[in-house]
């Protein structure tokens, strides 16, 4: 019953977390061609779990090291701008190789920092067994799977999903950054101080991917 128990928890905790990296995915290959973002969310998604497999022995441990979350902030900003640059400009001169490994990039530096609260959660959900942590990250493929490819077809059909992708990357990583052990230890930011710096960069990009959007339209003459 236990075992039951745990699993069930797992499951839940993957269906709850698993957002943040399948809205990365869904940026990330949202410039490539239907039958290449199919390959690239599957890709990006195995990929993204065989990294949460590796670092599930070491998860706890990366919380508590300054720097490592402050890094991963910025490099999730970092995408979050890139991913507006490359949505707001054509695709047709890029060749589809290299923009196929640039998404699978993409997705494989953002997970490796922001899946640390999803393997710390199944870590302790599953009670140290091996083999419910192997269970509980291997089923968050299809999760992130199904969540990318609805993700990513909204985003084709609503430009304004993609803003608001940006605003929760750029909130996801202000938090980041804010919680990282050397800016608690050396800024001791308060809470009004954290909402502000997130709500300030998921603004700031927002409104640099409609700036660059509106820079893509090139008046007619006459």
């Amino acid at each position: 019953m236990h075992f039951l128990l745990n699993g069930l928890s797992i499951v839940l905790i993957d269906l709850l977390l698993a957002g943040d990296n399948a809205l990365v995915i869904a940026m990330a290959v949202r410039s490539l061609p239907m039958k290449e973002r199919r390959l690239g969310i599957v890709c990006g998604a195995g990929a993204a779990v065989g990294l949460r497999v590796a670092l599930t022995l070491v998860a706890g441990q990366l919380l508590s090291i300054s720097y490592v979350q402050l890094a991963g902030g910025l490099l999730v900003i970092w995408i979050a701008i890139k991913v507006l640059r490359d949505a707001s400009e054509s695709q047709a001169e890029v060749p589809p190789v290299r923009r196929f490994a640039q998404a699978i990039r993409y997705i494989v530096l953002a997970d490796i920092t922001m899946s640390t609260d999803n393997i710390l959660a199944i870590a302790g959900a599953s009670k140290g067994n091996a083999g419910l942590i192997v269970f509980g990250l291997a089923l968050s493929i299809p999760f992130i799977v199904f969540s990318s490819n609805l993700l990513s077809k909204l985003m084709d059909r609503y430009a304004w999903i993609v803003y608001l992708g940006a605003a929760i990357l750029g909130k996801v990583g202000g938090e980041m950054m804010l919680t990282d052990p050397f800016v608690v230890r050396t800024v001791h930011p308060a809470a009004a101080v954290q909402y502000g710096v997130e709500a300030a960069l998921a603004f700031g990009l927002v409104a640099a991917g409609v700036w660059w959007s509106r820079r893509r339209i090139v008046p007619t003459a006459g």
